[in-house]
């Protein structure tokens, strides 16, 4: 190991000058015309693991973006890590709101700022280095891995799943490494363990058959606006709770280690309500803000429309109404089994007065890699000798599908080790990703590789 870090340290300039390349290719996924680009992304990333000395590298197309595989299978009887990551980018705009131009990668501060410079470039860039120490000069890797990037994760990865279903035997592992999120704060190395699911509806209320004249009917028929918004407001009760029958039933409860360890988070609820803007924060009675962000589900309104909303006035009485309601579900919460009882009770206790009907948009389940597993530890310690202080845990409000994915197809647990921060402006204007996380993130990987055969063995510290 004392070689491996010694050669990420003699070539940090060199990985910046590499990084800037990477970066300066506009492989925006969902434009068309940026197809080239994608695809000479996709061949930057395949030369690149030739370079470092992996094995089997290939170019595989999809029915969209190709995805670009390599593998390093010669460490007998050791674990075998699939990494997954993503070199597609959303698009740069609005340009005009970028400090320097998005694809010419610009170091300000200790940032590099660039599109994709955390989100995900940057972050398998930091794998590709710490796996190149290894194999320099006929080295070797304590693990065996299998590397699978892709270009549609910024679409939705469509043509993922059928391609992981597909290869499933080339891609059998034992865990599944990630590192396209976020740590808690700078400074405050972290492990995110477990992810929320949703369940994403929409309502519709039809009420008289066509817009009426507000001052000749107002009174003598339902609004669908009003109704919706009854309905809504019912979807709550004054402890912030969800009223839905047996929403909580399945909900996994959090344990005392983690109540515990979401404590020593340097966190404060004053700070984060002025940064917000508001004036007093909400969510369910009983729970902490984090534990309500990451631990317990939620129900929103993401929009609500119907009527007239244009310039002035119309005195109109409108013939529909709709909303959409997204659900952060949580473990052992399905999609599937939420949705249909969000629609049971959305039919219960609407109004005679108008028809309504609900749809299930999308769904996805949660994910949760125990804090014990092998993994999860293996992280936790190379955290620690990554960047110098023990990281602490932290679980995410959002959701990965593709972590799913992997349980249900390949029976793999994920470990999410990343190395970005909260305020990197993915997916938006001056995106970066820290210099400190940069470097300490290829020291994390490389003692991530040379630690997991001690805790999958079992001789890892607990």
């Amino acid at each position: 190991m004392e070689q491996v870090l010694s050669y990420l340290d003699q070539n940090k300039d060199r990985y910046l000058a590499e990084l800037k390349d990477f970066l300066a290719i506009p492989s925006v996924s969902t434009n068309p015309d940026n197809k080239p680009d994608v695809q000479r992304c996709a061949q930057w990333v395949a030369d690149q693991m030739t370079t470092v000395g992996l094995q089997n590298v290939q170019v595989m197309p999809t029915a969209g973006h190709p995805v670009v595989y390599a593998d390093w299978l010669n460490a007998a009887g050791a674990p075998t890590v699939l990494l997954y990551g993503h070199y597609d980018v959303q698009p740069p705009e609005p340009l005009e709101l970028w400090t320097s131009p998005p694809f010419e990668a610009t170091i300000r501060n200790e940032n590099l700022y660039a599109r994709g410079a955390a989100d995900d470039k940057g972050q398998v860039y930091i794998h590709l280095k710490s796996i190149e120490a290894f194999l320099k000069d006929g080295g070797s890797l304590p693990v065996n891995l299998k590397l699978l990037i892709e270009g549609e994760e910024e679409i939705g990865s469509e043509h993922l799943v059928p391609f992981v279903t597909e290869h499933k035997e080339m891609l059998n592992a034992d865990l599944v490494l990630i590192s396209d999120s976020s740590m808690f704060a700078k400074g405050v190395p972290s492990i995110c363990y477990a992810l929320r699911g949703l369940a994403y509806m929409q309502i519709d209320l039809v009420g008289p058959n066509k817009d009426l004249h507000s001052g000749s009917f107002g009174g003598s028929v339902h609004n669908p606006i009003q109704a919706l918004s009854e309905i809504i407001a019912q979807l709550h009760d004054k402890n912030g709770k969800v009223t839905i029958p047996d929403f909580y039933k399945a909900v996994r409860a959090l344990s005392k280690k983690e109540r515990d360890a979401f404590k020593k988070l340097p966190w404060s609820d004053k700070k984060y309500a002025k940064e917000l803007g508001v004036a007093q924060l909400y969510g369910e009675k009983g729970f902490s803000s984090l534990e309500r962000v990451w631990a317990r589900p939620t129900l929103e309104c993401n929009g609500i429309w119907g009527g007239f909303t244009g310039e002035g006035a119309k005195t109109v009485l409108p013939s529909k109404a709709s909303a959409k309601i997204s659900m952060r579900l949580v473990p052992d919460q399905k999609s599937d089994k939420i949705a249909k009882l969000f629609e049971k009770h959305i039919k219960k206790i609407a109004p005679k007065t108008v028809s309504v009907t609900v749809r299930n948009l999308h769904g996805g389940e949660a994910a949760i890699t125990p804090i014990d597993s092998p993994g999860v530890m293996a992280a936790v310690a190379a955290l620690e000798k990554g960047f110098g202080k023990k990281p602490l845990y932290q679980r995410e409000g959002g959701s990965i599908p593709i972590v799913v994915q992997f349980k249900e197809i390949l029976g793999l647990d994920t470990v999410l080790l990343g190395f970005g921060l909260p305020d990197e402006n993915a997916h938006a204007p001056d995106e970066f990703i820290n210099l400190d996380n940069f470097f300490g993130g290829m020291r994390t990987s490389a003692h991530f590789f040379a630690e997991l055969p001690r805790f999958m063995s079992g001789k890892g510290r607990k």
